[in-house]
């Protein structure tokens, strides 16, 4: 009869330990099933943390939340630290004989004359003690000890591999959150205002906007031609405002087809169109409380320019194929490289969205108005690509820098990185080289074909380019510059003098 009691008992601890998905309260329930079952008074399932060397209660029956504080050993203190380090469960029949009993929890206040007895079993991982398993119940003669250890360590066995997957949940969130935390950090320093590159006047324009406009709710309309930064405007904007911990979310809208746009921004219900087999969020409810970027907002169609003026006015919109209106809280920016005063007036655009939008303008300048930035860029995509690539490039040659400052770049900032990114690449050498850079540079202006070079010109330039690279690497030493380029001094000088190029310059 005792041993069919048991398995009672085991089976219950089981289904307990299968019933929830939240592990602490499987653990509060094999607690609470022991205390019916085992006329246990008090229990807890402590844990070992492996770093420290402490032992906590990690769930507890018959114990304040101050009691379970108090409840932190050392490894080897008292019967529970004793149990951990051993690996041998223990039991005494009346703890008020027994000197190492701690009642480190104070929570033992018993009826006069009433004994108790404890037992205390290890929880293992394999041979590794990862913890204990304790309880104490009333001091019984006829109670046979012995026997409650062994089914105690059974029961102790069954609820370790809960506990592992316990410790192994929080060590991940822990990690998550250290990962959340870093990600965030690394977003906010990325995009704050000073690391969008280039100190001229326009950009210094641009900052000082960003600046007043970031801490409001305003919405803002960055202009541009492509390839300009509008992104990065929009990042800086989000990350240096109040609404910096919610979400960014960042929507192309000239990459999204005309019929699924709507979808997108606004989401659907279950069944609005066919291929909608369940419902969906838009991106104006995920950015709830947050900022949503839409770029190339020139070429979202009419009918969406109606909800989103609705958005605008009232923030409330419906999902596609749904009735029921949504609340939303979320500041706009938007982009475009298109006129859209000119499409206004063509009828393509809406004149009342238009002015909606339009509230805090901010203009990012072609790199063509800025070549004062261009030396700054370079250096900062040489730096990125070359660490990228494991190349040690340390600069760019005098008629390679000539080159890049004498093109008028239409793609911008962008084909600048795409340039920069080709030449780290083709380059071999400490130095990037006018032949790295790609044809297009060769014009230097906005004519389609080619200068035409004689032999001669061609070679000239090339030893010119040569002999001032020799020089600024040997810091105006003659003699190192000669033996890099593998000739005499006397020959070195002589080319040196024909093109004007003096050594002293380079000390």
């Amino acid at each position: 009869m005792k041993r069919i009691e048991d398995v009672t008992l085991l089976y219950e601890i089981s289904e307990a330990l299968n019933e929830h998905l939240d592990l602490k309260k499987s653990l509060y329930k094999v607690l609470d099933i022991l205390s019916s079952s085992m006329n246990m008074l008090r229990g807890t399932i402590t844990l070992l943390h492996p770093l420290r060397n402490e032992i906590s209660i990690e769930v507890a029956h018959g114990l304040s939340k101050s009691a379970m504080q108090k409840g932190k050993y050392k490894l080897g203190e008292g019967i529970t630290g004793r149990v951990i380090e051993t690996g041998k469960a223990v039991t005494i029949p009346k703890i008020s004989q027994e000197p190492l009993f701690l009642n480190r929890t104070a929570s033992r206040k018993t009826k006069q004359n009433q004994e108790l007895s404890f037992i205390c079993v290890p929880v293992k991982k394999g041979s590794q003690v990862i913890g204990a398993l304790s309880f104490d119940m009333p001091f019984d003669e006829s109670y046979s000890l012995k026997d409650i250890k062994k089914l105690m360590s059974v029961v102790a066995t069954m609820v370790a591999r809960h506990v592992v997957n316990l410790e192994t949940i929080r060590l991940e969130k822990e990690h998550l959150r250290e990962e959340n935390i870093r990600l965030r950090n690394e977003l906010e320093n990325r995009y704050r205002i000073t690391d969008i590159i280039g100190n001229s006047n326009k950009m210094r324009e641009v900052y000082q906007m960003i600046s007043q406009v970031s801490k409001s709710n305003a919405t803002v309309l960055v202009r541009g031609e492509s390839g300009t930064g509008k992104e990065l405007v929009a990042n800086s904007i989000h990350y240096n405002s109040l609404r910096s911990k919610r979400p960014f979310v960042k929507v192309n809208c000239a990459a999204l087809p005309a019929n699924l746009i709507e979808s997108e921004l606004f989401g659907h219900e279950k069944g609005a169109f066919t291929g909608a087999i369940k419902q969906k969020l838009g991106k104006f409810e995920m950015a709830n409380k947050g900022t949503i970027f839409l770029d190339e907002i020139g070429s979202v169609g009419l009918e969406v320019q109606v909800k989103l003026l609705r958005i605008l006015q009232e923030k409330e919109f419906e999902r596609v194929g749904g009735y029921q209106t949504i609340k939303t809280d979320v500041r706009i920016i938007t982009a475009t490289n298109k006129n859209l005063e000119q499409a206004v007036e063509e009828d393509t655009f809406r004149h009342d969205l238009y002015y909606r939008l339009n509230v805090f303008p901010i203009y990012m300048p072609p790199l063509r108005e800025r070549k004062t930035d261009i030396l700054l860029l370079v250096d900062h995509f040489l730096e990125k690509y070359a660490k990228e690539n494991h190349k040690t490039i340390r600069r760019f040659s005098t008629p390679a820098i000539d080159m890049l400052m004498d093109y008028h770049w239409p793609g911008n900032v962008r084909e600048l990185e795409n340039c920069i990114e080709r030449a780290v690449l083709l380059c071999e050498e400490a130095v990037i080289h006018s032949y790295h850079l790609p044809p297009t540079l060769q014009t230097g202006t906005e004519s389609d074909t080619l200068p035409v070079l004689s032999l001669e010109d061609a070679v000239a330039k090339l030893e010119k380019e040569m002999i001032i690279d020799a020089l600024k690497n040997t810091r105006g030493n003659i003699t190192l510059a000669a033996e890099i380029l593998k000739t005499t001094v006397r020959k070195f000088s002589y080319k040196a003098n024909k093109y004007g190029v003096d050594y002293c310059h380079y000390r």
